[in-house]
C-alpha cells in the first residue's frame, strides 16, 4: 500500500495495528487482501495506511469516524475469523491502539497523482 490515506478534518479515529508476523503465507495475504475490501464497505471507514519491513514487523493505521464505527468492525463475523486466524497462525505478538486524532498536518512538495494537487 504506497498511498496515504486522505482523511478528513479532524477529529476523528485511527487504530494503530502493530504487529509482527510468523514464518510463511498460510493464507495470510489473501484475508488481509479481504479484510482490507471488507473494511472499506464499513460505515465510517475512512482509509488505511500500512507498511511490514523485512523483519515481519508491520504497522497498519486504519481511520475512523467514531469509536461506534471501530467497535462494529471490531465484532464484523468475516474480521472475527481474521482474528482467530491471526492469533493461531499469523502473528507472533500484536498490539492494538485506539487513538483520536485532535490535530492533523502535512506536506506535499509536488503536484502528484496521489493527492490531486
Amino acid at each position: 500500500m504506497s498511498k496515504l490515506a486522505r482523511t478528513p478534518k479532524p477529529p476523528y479515529y485511527a487504530v494503530i495495528f502493530t504487529s509482527l508476523r510468523t514464518s510463511g503465507d498460510n493464507g495470510y495475504v489473501e484475508l488481509a487482501d479481504e479484510m482490507l475490501e471488507l473494511a472499506k464497505l464499513q460505515p465510517g471507514f475512512l482509509g488505511i495506511e500500512s507498511a511490514r519491513d523485512g523483519d515481519g514487523i508491520g504497522i497498519t493505521v486504519s481511520y475512523w469516524d467514531s469509536e461506534e464505527s471501530i467497535r462494529a468492525w471490531k465484532e464484523n463475523g468475516r474480521h472475527r475469523v481474521a482474528q482467530k486466524l491471526g492469533r493461531e497462525k499469523w502473528y507472533e505478538r500484536f498490539a492494538t491502539r485506539v487513538c483520536k486524532v485532535e490535530r492533523a498536518y502535512g506536506f506535499t512538495s509536488a503536484p502528484s497523482e496521489e493527492t490531486g494537487e
